[in-house]
């Protein structure tokens, strides 16, 4: 979820062996801070600081010690791992956590004379924290995060659903704040073992060459398709152009980006929209072949192929609906890239296929009709 938030396109995350997880984040701006937010625990907790009214400063920015670390610390095997925590000087014991960020139901950043994160409660508990406050008001709350107190203000009214975090944050400071909470805490902390940057250079390189692949591909069917079929032939380059056209638009409209796997899932539906194209031509030619007029013959061909295409292409759109359900998962989501081109260039087939192809071999075949009666090889037949 933490990766996810970060906004970038197709993200990989792989377990490694026992105990490593590789994390890919394509065209990253600012890698430090990636990395800092994946890597943080942000363990929030709102700590009982009642009793120690003028003590409260001197525990600012200190590691402390309270019940939910204690029994994290515990579930590790790991009590004692160097770190100095403070505990209650009230008590000597470790601090009461009231509530902690597994009770957030939402968390977000603003700015309010300073940077600040405004949050909700899960319904669940929300009584149960109305009810401390009620019971402390005028009494100090500590929000520590990670083990270190950012603030301790003071209970000045009951809270119900909700309130708002200090800790002179800046605006980045806040808003990656926000999106850890909303991600929730990590189970364990994590040790960066290393990183690595690859140049946008070469991931540029591979896009320009399937790019420039895919257009030589294009050009040779579309070379194919004005041999093999002719008039047929032109009316189904027509319909392909306009096909490309309109799947740029969506892809820009959406947005789309073109990763190599959605690249491949644009140029495959290229190949069924072309496919589709001949299914239908080879049905004219077998009604031509069976002496029925060329008009007749067209229309008869698009209504047999319908079917066929209808049913090949809405199969193969559930087959891209379940692949981008599993890219959602972490490690597959290279996967939804190519679902969603291949899904779009799917959808819109169904349409240029069969009713751009048709209005456009008509408008051909009534302005070249008497050349076509004299040769019916123009019409592939």
């Amino acid at each position: 979820r933490r990766v996810n938030a970060l906004g970038v396109t197709e993200p990989t995350v792989q377990v490694q062996g026992n105990n490593r997880i590789l994390v890919e984040l394509p065209n990253v701006s600012d890698p430090n801070a990636a990395v800092s937010t994946i890597q943080q625990t942000a363990l929030l907790e709102f700590v009982n600081f009642s009793g120690l009214g003028g003590q409260v400063d001197q525990f600012i920015g200190q590691h402390i010690l309270t019940t939910q670390q204690a029994l994290i610390l515990s579930q590790r095997g790991n009590i004692d791992d160097g770190t100095v925590r403070l505990v209650n000087p009230l008590t000597n014991r470790p601090f009461e956590t009231v509530i902690t960020g597994a009770d957030l139901q939402a968390a977000a950043a603003e700015f309010n004379q300073q940077w600040v994160i405004r949050f909700d409660l899960k319904p669940e508990v929300s009584a149960a924290f109305s009810q401390y406050t009620g019971e402390n008001i005028n009494q100090p709350m500590a929000i520590v995060l990670d083990g270190v107190v950012l603030s301790a203000p003071f209970i000045r009214a009951q809270l119900d659903s909700g309130g708002v975090i200090e800790g002179g944050f800046t605006e980045q400071e806040a808003r990656q704040l926000a999106l850890q909470l909303r991600s929730g805490a990590l189970p364990i902390p994590l040790r960066v073992e290393a990183t690595e940057t690859v140049g946008a250079t070469l991931g540029q390189e591979s896009v320009s060459l399937s790019i420039r692949a895919g257009i030589i591909g294009v050009l040779m069917v579309l070379l194919f398709m004005l041999t093999y079929y002719r008039v047929p032939g032109l009316a189904a380059s027509l319909a392909l152009i306009l096909f490309i056209l309109l799947n740029f638009s969506v892809f820009k409209l959406i947005p789309v980006t073109l990763t190599l796997p959605a690249i491949t899932g644009f140029l495959i539906s290229i190949g069924t929209a072309v496919d589709g194209n001949i299914l239908i031509f080879e049905r004219i030619k077998e009604e031509i072949r069976a002496g029925k007029r060329l008009d007749e013959a067209i229309e008869s061909g698009f209504f047999r192929a319908w079917h066929s295409i209808r049913d090949s292409n809405t199969s193969t759109i559930i087959i891209c609906a379940i692949l981008f359900f599993f890219g959602q998962t972490p490690g597959a989501s290279i996967v939804a890239g190519f679902a969603v081109t291949l899904a779009i260039g799917l959808i819109i087939n169904l349409f240029t296929a069969v009713v751009v192809t048709r209005t456009f071999l008509r408008v051909l075949v009534n302005l070249l009709r008497q050349p076509i009666e004299r040769r019916a090889w123009l019409v592939g037949a």
